[in-house]
């Protein structure tokens, strides 16, 4: 299972034009936010708070965490179909080489791509803080995201699995691909805060895991921002903020905790694994 998911990883990291389409959406969110939204985003940040800039930066880079580890795993599951549609599959299962080793190896290729990327993308973002607002993250902050991002990719992975079972070409493939790509700004909050959009929407997205991670991302990344830039200002604005931007989650006068958030994803990779695998046996029968 190993060996066959390092070949997977290989086929990923030797296609460039591919890691680039990976990386499309999120580098037009961070092209979009650079040039046109992050001022027009600056109205969002309540008059009474200081660091706008900084809590903008953070939000953005929550975002963009949350949404990386999906794009690229959906990229690193372009392997399955093209085995698939170029008939290679029929090769392996030749082969002696069980089923499930297979099906685990792109599994394990898809969690291992997602990861890697994001910690790459992890330390752009710092960069870019280091560059524009003169900080970076601190030691817990960085040590949380990257224990989300080992979360999120696993259950972004799971659900792009889900998807890519059904997928016979790469030409519907890539559709999908291009569609995901296109969504995720939207359900991470990231071209508008999830506070703007109508009220069904926003129940609708509340149940979607991506924006969960993004949340959870936002709780991380922004912490130390936020405790400084709200520092004297009312609860109620710091409460206001934080559910407009997407960094908590409320339902009525329920409200995510962080460790719902966390078992959420969690089960959420569960239960799209099984359907996966359910999908699996059936087109094998």
């Amino acid at each position: 299972m190993i060996n066959f998911a390092v070949r997977c990883v290989k086929v990923y990291f030797r296609d460039r034009l591919a890691i680039f389409f990976s990386l499309l959406s999120v580098i037009i969110i961070f092209l979009l936010y650079a040039l046109f939204l992050g001022g027009s985003w600056m109205t969002a940040v309540p008059p009474e708070v200081t660091g706008g800039q900084l809590l903008l930066d953070t939000w953005l880079m929550a975002g963009i965490m949350a949404v990386i580890s999906f794009t690229t795993t959906t990229a690193a599951f372009g392997s399955m179909v093209d085995d698939r549609a170029k008939k290679i599959s029929k090769d392996f299962y030749s082969a002696p080489i069980k089923r499930p080793v297979l099906v685990g190896g792109y599994i394990l290729s898809s969690y291992f791509i997602g990861v890697i990327m994001s910690l790459f993308a992890l330390v752009f973002l710092d960069l870019y803080l280091l560059i524009r607002d003169g900080t970076i993250l601190g030691l817990l902050p960085t040590i949380g995201t990257i224990g989300l991002i080992l979360i999120a990719t696993l259950s972004n992975s799971a659900i792009v699995f889900f998807i890519a079972s059904f997928i016979k070409s790469q030409t519907a493939f890539g559709t999908v691909s291009t569609l995901i790509g296109t969504l995720m700004g939207f359900i991470a909050g990231i071209y508008m805060p999830i506070g703007l959009f109508p009220a069904a929407v926003q129940v609708l997205i509340k149940f979607i895991p991506v924006s969960h991670a993004a949340s959870l991302f936002r709780l991380v990344i922004m912490g130390d921002p936020m405790s400084q830039a709200f520092a004297g200002a009312p609860a109620e604005i710091l409460t206001g903020f934080q559910d407009e931007m997407g960094i908590t989650f409320s339902l009525g006068d329920f409200t995510f905790t962080t460790w719902m958030q966390i078992l959420y994803l969690v089960a959420t990779a569960v239960l799209f694994y099984l359907l996966s695998l359910l999908v699996v046996k059936r087109k094998d029968r």
